[in-house]
């Protein structure tokens, strides 16, 4: 019986000629990552094992990204664990204040994942790297722990689900409407501990940034992972940025998947996940008044989702009584924009600009929420709670969508600023 290439991957670390679905393996990882809020408890749980060093001091990685630069004293002594840690154990991959960004995407760009890799993270959004035909899953602290040591990792290796892409996006539609309207029609829970894996002729009309959006919010479905084949929109991101040895898994012909779903890229409009649940997907909405507007994370902070922002607010203001905060996703996207002339248009349209952080995503800082306020956000998450006030709304969607509330002060479709 074929393998999907999630589970050829995890054959290959594991040393198996295949793995079933359900079958659970030791396999060796590539990577682990851990950031400034679930580092801390990893490197405690080292410590207490009586472990000396890491198993390899080029494949454990630390990112002070939530709460970096500090906003309190107890951020500041999780960042100052990490901070520690990393300089006894010799880790070369170390990255805070000025040599910063947000991990997941810092990790594709500095180069440090690539095809064929298995990578765990103490980060559920970890399964972003599925965008470059790696396998990526978020575990928990005390996994991670056991991986510094170690360089190894149980699974349980997935079942599969498989979304068949067609035809080509229509203006103004990007990764965040096709992950959006996916969610909205499996639901929460609908790839509960599988993975998730794109194919079809709609997938090369993808760029890179928006496949890193898709798998970013797998998760969202619960998913244990997302991935895409690899092809030339992958190579090229990779060539002369990973150094490592790219091997490309596909597909085989009889892999199993337990469901099979058919997306026309074509027939999708700019979608927004309502709250308080990514799968309260919709693309028609009433006149909703509108607070904040949020533009970054992990999701959608990378340089092609602040091209689009800039796109609508180019020569145009935010509303009054709007905030609008834009976060690029890592200094070097903070510089490319800078280079662009985007940011002098987002400061001259209203908006603040803020540095690489996780911020407002997580409720962290940088746009907490009053009561009763509603932000749109191009995050992942619109949990009860998740960016302040338990009374406070967030709305997910596209930069485009995010843009053109920020400037008619309620949610809005990019048609009705862009026409």
């Amino acid at each position: 019986m074929g393998m999907t290439m999630s589970q050829k991957i995890l054959a290959a670390h594991a040393g198996l000629n295949e793995v079933k679905a359900g079958q659970l393996i030791n396999a060796k990882i590539d990577l682990a990552l851990a950031n400034d809020i679930t580092g801390p408890v990893a490197i405690k749980e080292f410590e207490r094992a009586g472990a000396s060093q890491v198993f390899d001091k080029s494949k454990v990685v630390l990112v002070m990204d939530h709460f970096a630069p500090n906003k309190d004293i107890k951020s500041a002594e999780q960042c100052s664990i990490c901070r520690k840690f990393a300089a006894d154990k010799g880790i070369l991959n170390f990255f805070d204040v000025g040599n910063m960004g947000i991990e997941h995407a810092l990790l594709p760009e500095k180069g440090l994942v690539g095809a064929g890799c298995l990578v765990i993270g103490a980060d559920s959004h970890t399964c972003t790297y599925g965008a470059l035909g790696a396998f990526s899953t978020g575990v928990g602290s005390t996994d991670m722990c056991a991986a510094m040591m170690s360089g190894e990792a149980w699974f349980k290796a997935p079942a599969a689900l498989k979304f068949v892409l067609t035809g080509k996006p229509a203006k103004y539609i990007c990764g965040k409407d096709i992950i959006l309207h996916i969610i909205g029609l499996i639901g929460v829970d609908g790839a509960l501990y599988k993975s998730m894996e794109f194919f079809g002729d709609g997938v090369k009309y993808l760029n890179i940034d928006d496949r890193f959006t898709i798998c970013n919010m797998a998760i969202e479905a619960g998913a244990k992972n997302g991935i895409f084949p690899v092809d030339d929109v992958t190579r090229e991101y990779l060539k002369g940025r990973y150094k490592g040895e790219i091997i490309e898994y596909a597909a085989d012909p009889d892999a199993v998947y337990e469901k099979v779903y058919e997306i026309d890229l074509s027939n999708l409009k700019p979608t927004v996940s309502f709250p308080h649940l990514p799968e309260n997907a919709r693309t028609e909405w009433g006149s909703i008044g509108i607070d904040q507007v949020v533009i970054g994370s992990c999701t959608n902070g990378h340089i092609s989702d602040l091209r689009m922002a800039a796109e609508v607010l180019r020569g145009r203001k935010v509303a009054k009584g709007v905030r609008a905060i834009i976060i690029p996703a890592t200094n070097q996207i903070y510089l490319q924009a800078l280079k662009e002339g985007l940011i002098e248009q987002f400061i001259e349209a209203g908006a603040v600009v803020s540095t690489p952080t996780c911020g407002p995503c997580l409720g962290g800082y940088m746009g907490i929420l009053a009561g009763g306020e509603r932000c749109v956000s191009t995050t992942n998450r619109n949990f009860v709670g998740r960016m302040g006030h338990t009374s406070s709304e967030v709305y997910l969607a596209s930069p485009y969508v995010a843009a053109a509330s920020a400037v008619t002060g309620r949610l809005a479709s990019p048609w009705e600023v862009l026409g």
